[in-house]
């Protein structure tokens, strides 16, 4: 054989197959999807990490992980979520909706994790929160759903606020739900409700600027990953503009957001890392109940009461479950 067939023909073999023992040896692949940028989610991976050496996994050791961060750009998912099939991975973490979208047009066999702050059966990616069917189980952190106490409760800490704004991103499919919410809860209040769509952060400033515009003197943040890894920009904007607001997690207060109600979204990610690692372990999804928290903390930022010129109520500072100082 020729130099030139030899150096051909060894290439070749190299892209064939490893043989069967070398391939279980390997260690196993999780593929880990979400539409933000690694930096902005550390947290949320740390948790995750934490869950998964819970359940016996440490990333490099036993286990490796294939992180794919869209950085905002949801056209790109689809084509992310399918390069993680074609790996192929073990498991397939969604770290959200949007992600969740992508990965079940992806594989049907893939055993798929999705963490959400919605419900997944209104929204149609289960039928069944005690045995899910198909490929799919996860965790949700039900944040939408929990408008009306945030509403509530934004109205005891702000009782002169006859209008109030809601911030959603129309791309999020759980955005007309927290809608519909948030116009009942308002009603029952005697309150008027303003509602503004930010699909990017190029869209806070204009958005902000039509909430005063507006004559809104509150305003609830909804659920979505685009506000969540942009924290403490809207905390910032929410400042500048007197705007006094509440949020469906405890990050949001710990950078600046003056309150929230909601359950933790880092033990999230530490369930969808225990999930991941017992599916890798032999469970099937449909043995692991869609995961719903169990308690939902008031947590309120009085620096932030504060500089907005806010004396809490009495009745709302009892039922905090934490304040920061």
């Amino acid at each position: 054989m020729k130099r030139r067939e030899f150096i051909l023909a060894l290439g070749g073999a190299a892209a064939w197959p490893l043989p069967l023992s070398a391939q279980q040896s390997a260690m196993p692949v999780i593929g880990f999807l979400r539409n933000t940028s690694a930096a902005s989610s550390a947290n949320l991976v740390a948790a995750f990490r934490q869950g998964l050496k819970e359940v016996g996994y440490i990333e490099g050791q036993n286990l490796a992980v294939d992180f794919r961060w869209s950085e905002g750009r949801d056209d790109q998912l689809p084509m992310m979520a399918a390069d993680l099939v074609r790996r192929p991975v073990a498991v397939f973490v969604a770290a959200n909706l949007t992600t969740l979208v992508a990965a079940k047009a992806a594989t049907e066999t893939i055993p798929i994790v999705f963490v959400t702050g919605d419900d997944p059966i209104q929204l149609g990616f289960v039928e069944s929160f005690n045995r899910p069917v198909g490929n799919v189980t996860g965790v949700s952190f039900y944040s939408g759903t929990l408008g009306a106490k945030q509403l509530e409760l934004l109205n005891e800490m702000v009782p002169k606020a006859t209008v109030i704004g809601l911030l959603v991103n129309p791309n999020n499919p759980a955005a007309e739900g927290q809608i519909k919410i948030a116009e009942t809860a308002a009603r029952a209040l005697g309150r008027q409700i303003q509602i503004a769509g930010a699909r990017s952060e190029s869209d806070f400033d204009q958005v902000f600027t039509a909430f005063v515009q507006q004559q809104v003197s509150a305003l609830v943040i909804g659920g979505d990953v685009l506000f969540n890894s942009q924290r403490g920009r809207l905390a910032t904007l929410a400042a500048r503009h007197a705007l006094p607001a509440v949020h469906f997690a405890r990050e949001y207060v710990s950078t600046g957001g003056l309150m929230s109600y909601g359950s933790s979204i880092t033990d999230a990610y530490r369930h969808v890392g225990i999930y991941a690692g017992r599916l890798l372990k032999g469970a099937k999804p449909n043995d692991l109940p869609i995961m719903l928290p169990i308690k939902f903390d008031l947590v309120i930022n009085l620096k932030t009461a504060k500089a907005l010129g806010l004396d809490v109520p009495d009745k709302v500072l009892a039922l905090a479950d934490e304040v920061i100082e």
